[in-house]
């Protein structure tokens, strides 16, 4: 059985936050949470969020025991992107962009 979680929207970089998603692609649930702990990364958090989320789905779908579940996915994909503008030289703007991710994690007992 499987189950998802999504975060959309999240304010840190997709690039940022795939370093940390495939880290535990792939592992049990509790390695991965223990993966997720010691890393010293902001994205990790925000990951293991999602990852509890979705061991709570799998939870609320039916009677499923938490040591049988393995990371099927974890994907950061890219968000919307917010536009922003700075003051430059001789009165004119530079513009920079603030990139958002949307991260799925899916877990599965086989």
């Amino acid at each position: 059985m499987e189950a998802k979680a999504t975060a959309k929207v999240v304010r840190i970089s997709p690039t940022k936050a795939r370093l940390v998603t495939e880290m535990i692609q792939g592992r049990n649930v509790h390695h991965a949470l223990n993966v997720l702990q010691t890393a010293n990364k902001k994205a990790a958090r925000i990951v293991e969020k999602v990852l509890r989320s979705a061991i709570a789905n799998a939870g609320n779908k039916g009677p499923i025991q938490e040591e049988d579940l393995k990371v099927l996915t974890a994907v950061a994909d890219e968000g919307p992107r917010l536009k922003r503008f700075r003051p430059a030289s001789r009165g004119r703007a530079a513009r920079y962009v603030k990139r958002t991710s949307h991260i799925i994690v899916t877990v599965s007992d086989q």
